[in-house]
């Protein structure tokens, strides 16, 4: 038997140690699911489990399998290629290798992602590259980040020294040495013979029985699935991430065409439920007396983080009433402003607000900034009121060039961009001594920069400013650690929400800047609007739902009260209607393309929202909510009595057509936002 090969083991050795081996990767998985979910667990604790477990299990081994066939392909490869010198120990010792460096980057990445979706309630996309490229500060994100999270990385570790050491080599021999020329035996030639035969059929049978995994089916009939296929195994869509995995959902994003042009309607049935074309209304009456003529200024503050839940005023009813929120100045604008019962944010990134609150355009599928559609003509706030003699500027604390906004300013029409660098050259002010060490200028200097810029400016004038403080790593200066060890101890807590204190200190630098501004000579002419780009770590059920993660804050202060008269309107608002709302309210004449409504001239049954959740499109009309996949209705809810969304109304006949009118209006958005992505018509051609 020098020569031979072991009868039982030799034959099929590598095959069994290569499924073995997957096998040892679909537990590795399933460990981190499990750390996803206990990472999480403030989200899905309440109604994960509501799901069958069968469904689960079938959901999220179909992704595992799809993920796992997809970056084992070079390993199986190796593995299985019928040729013999796959057997020797140099060729097992690069298998090993290959096996433990790309499945370790596979664990890593779900792991990274338990802490991620805290921030993004999905798993990450391919556009993640795009959406970081302009920073230099990542280093330090994540250095943070591995500390506060060193149970997760000491979890990493393990799994892939796990990997390592439970690997499995194949069993058997197989034949180095060439017999000496002229030599022949009949055993020695079956025994190739068998152990090739063998090999061949096992990687003949392993090729469909891939390519089958990764589709997710062996019928013709079966699109290979993608991210959104999880939405058929959970009840809600924030679930989704759950049953998905890192490697899916970056091997199924990358390379694809964000935008498709579904055909639900004609274009005369499209245009006429729904047209983003704006066309000239009559101003606005205010107590009977028109808008004046002097067109006012604007001020479009868009605060990072600053979710609804953080207002007391939005919450009257939390906490039984007793509910007093992180934001005493904001309550107090509250009641000086035009608020409305529901508001919601078109994106849970922050590059997802800047699109939707000046551009009035809502992020479907992927954030604009990162799609080929962000080459688009774009119409915008500034654009359209620098045509009737607006003067403009953005502002944003960070690195010039961060995070894509002063490329989409420019798009969008802002004349001027200031930034950190900008700040920096402003002696007034302490520079980059004021520098957050990570993201940005703190908060309350850099608004006061922000006031006194205006003052410069040309009345009347645009403006907007993205605020930086209230974000990760949640910092606040030290001299403000020091009050809130005076006024709210609590907030310093080990185990306090990290964001509460930057939430407080976000909220007293916006009253600093107010009163700036109310010192400014372009004060009482202005209209100011307070939004936030996105709501970030909630602590209540009610904005940990499908929808409740959409609930930002949605204020027009207007000190003349010539425009927008203080008060709460029983009306539904969202990011993308502040653009037409504005300009509504200003009487501008000229058509424009905005997604979203004039608040002010849209009757309250009439208004709406929409956005989109892992994979799933959500439109609020009236009092309810309507969850459709892009093929059919799979969610319909009472959200005036059902807010936490325990029962689905979509299959009842009596809720049916109600269930068929929003569908269809929700159809004719999505086929009008995509054919105008496709056919660059965001903007009016003059």
């Amino acid at each position: 038997m020098k020569y031979g090969i072991n009868i039982h083991k030799g034959y099929t050795g590598s095959l069994r140690a290569f499924l073995c081996n997957v096998l040892l990767v679909y537990v590795a998985y399933f460990v981190c699911r499990v750390a996803f979910v206990f990472e999480n667990w403030a989200v899905y604790s309440d109604t994960l489990f509501d799901n069958r477990l069968t469904d689960l299990l079938v959901g999220s081994l179909m992704f595992d399998t799809s993920a796992i066939l997809y970056t084992n392909a070079l390993y199986a490869l190796f593995m299985l290629f019928p040729l013999h010198y796959k057997e020797s120990d140099l060729w097992q010792k690069v298998c090993r290798w290959v096996f433990v460096i790309v499945n370790g980057l596979c664990l890593s990445m779900n792991l990274a992602d338990a802490v991620y979706v805290k921030y993004t309630g999905r798993r990450t996309t391919v556009t993640v590259f795009s959406e970081f490229r302009n920073e230099d500060n990542l280093g330090s994100v994540f250095g943070n980040e591995l500390v506060s999270h060193w149970y997760l990385v000491i979890l990493g570790i393990a799994l892939i020294v796990a990997l390592w050491f439970l690997y499995r080599r194949p069993t058997g021999s197989f034949p180095q040495k060439a017999k000496p020329l002229g030599t022949f035996s009949l055993k020695g030639a079956g025994q190739w013979i068998a152990y090739y035969a063998v090999s061949v059929l096992a990687f003949v049978i392993y090729i469909p029985l891939t390519i089958g995994g990764m589709r997710g089916g062996f019928t013709t009939a079966v699109r290979p699935i993608t991210i959104s296929n999880a939405n058929q195994y959970v009840n809600h869509p924030i679930e989704a991430a759950v049953l998905l995995n890192t490697p899916f959902s970056l091997i199924r994003t990358f390379n694809k065409q964000t935008f498709v042009i579904p055909e639900y309607m004609s274009q005369e049935e499209m245009d006429a439920l729904y047209s983003p074309v704006h066309r000239h209304t009559i101003a606005t009456q205010v107590q009977g007396d028109t808008v004046s003529a002097v067109r006012p200024n604007i001020v479009v503050l868009i605060v990072e983080s600053f979710g609804r839940e953080y207002i007391g005023a939005y919450n009257e009813l939390l906490d039984g009433g007793n509910y007093k929120g992180y934001a005493p100045f904001i309550d107090s604008l509250y009641s000086r402003s035009m608020s409305f019962d529901y508001t919601f944010c078109n994106g849970r990134k922050s590059i997802d607000g800047m699109p939707s609150i000046l551009s009035s355009i809502p992020m479907f599928i992927e954030p604009f900034f990162l799609t080929p559609a962000s080459m688009n003509d774009v119409s915008g706030l500034a654009g359209e009121l620098g045509r009737v003699g607006y003067s403009s500027a953005f502002f944003h604390g960070a690195q010039n060039g961060s995070m894509g906004f002063q490329a989409f300013a420019r798009t969008t029409g802002f004349g001027k961009y200031y930034g950190r660098t900008e700040f920096n050259e402003d002696k007034r002010f302490r520079g980059d001594e004021d520098f957050d060490g990570t993201w940005a200028i703190w908060d309350d200097p850099f608004l006061q920069f922000y006031a006194l810029k205006m003052t410069e400016m040309k009345q009347p004038f645009i403006t907007s400013v993205f605020t930086a403080s209230s974000h990760h790593p949640y910092q606040v200066p030290s001299y403000y650690e020091d009050i809130l060890r005076k006024t709210h101890p609590e907030d310093l807590k080990s185990d306090a929400n990290v964001i509460h204190k930057c939430i407080r200190y976000t909220d007293e630098a916006l009253r600093h800047f107010f009163e700036t501004a109310s010192r400014q000579p372009w004060f009482s002419n202005t209209i100011f609007v307070f939004t936030s780009d996105h709501t970030n770590l909630p602590d209540h059920d009610e904005y940990q739902t499908d929808l409740g993660g959409f609930g930002s804050p949605i204020l027009f202060f207007d000190p003349s009260g010539k425009y927008f008269p203080a008060g709460r309107q029983h009306k539904i608002a969202q990011q993308i209607d502040i653009m037409p709302t504005i300009l509504g309210a200003l009487g501008y004449e000229n058509e424009y393309v905005a997604f979203g409504k004039d608040l002010m001239n849209t009757p309250d049954s009439l208004t709406w929202a929409v956005n989109y959740n892992n994979g799933i499109y959500q439109y609020v009309k009236g009092d309810r909510l309507l969850q459709f996949n892009g093929e059919k209705t799979t969610g319909l809810y009472d959200i005036r009595n059902d807010w936490m969304l325990q029962s689905n109304l979509a299959s009842q006949s009596l809720s049916a057509p109600v269930r068929d009118k929003m569908e269809q209006e929700l159809k004719a958005i999505i086929q009008s936002y995509m054919t105008r992505m496709n056919g660059n018509q965001l903007k009016i051609k003059k």
